[in-house]
């Protein structure tokens, strides 16, 4: 059975990788307001589904991408329920085709492995490689789901904070689009 901790208000007692360590500290600093669950490293969404129900919201659906030259980047984020199709964001976007971007290339520019991509990576894009791409959906609702750079946290944090405060704090421009 897949574990989902109890909802705490706190950071992890310890950090696993340093983009976790920028997240809580990042909170600290602006005082964010968050609920948080640990769990067994949940990889797909159909392992958010307890994680949602332990938090009482939906987890948004993050994916990094890249063209077939690898030099553009994008991190989608949509809907969990919403499936995902390639050819309705590149016309979305007026890109050509792209594909996952490699297991390396998601560790080195957004601090995470696989599994864990998340908005809150967008911190360690310095380089600001990466456009943020976010479907009008997850506007709608009131909670914003994500991991905390890793497959064992994850995190209740306000769609409101996360699109009017956060992505602005890291200068990324993101294209808001329908998919």
């Amino acid at each position: 059975m897949f574990f989902v901790s109890e909802v705490v208000t706190t950071e992890p007692a310890e950090f696993h990788s340093p983009l976790q360590q920028m997240v809580y500290e990042l909170f600290k600093e602006k005082g964010v307001a968050y609920e948080r669950v640990d769990c067994d490293p949940a990889i797909t969404m159909e392992d958010c589904i307890r994680i949602d129900d332990r938090l009482n919201m939906k987890t948004v659906k993050t994916l990094f991408l890249c063209n077939r030259q690898q030099t553009n980047f994008y991190l989608v984020i949509t809907t969990a329920g919403k499936p995902f199709i390639t050819k309705d964001f590149s016309a979305a976007l007026g890109v050509s085709r792209v594909s996952f971007a490699s297991v390396d290339l998601l560790q080195s520019i957004l601090g995470t492995p696989v599994g864990a991509a998340t908005v809150l990576g967008l911190l360690s894009d310095k380089e600001m490689k990466v456009q943020l791409v976010v479907d009008n959906d997850v506007l709608a609702e009131e909670w914003y789901g994500c991991s905390d750079g890793t497959t064992t946290s994850y995190l209740k944090l306000s769609t409101d904070w996360v699109i009017n405060e956060f992505i602005p704090s890291t200068r990324h421009t993101p294209k808001f689009v329908q998919l």
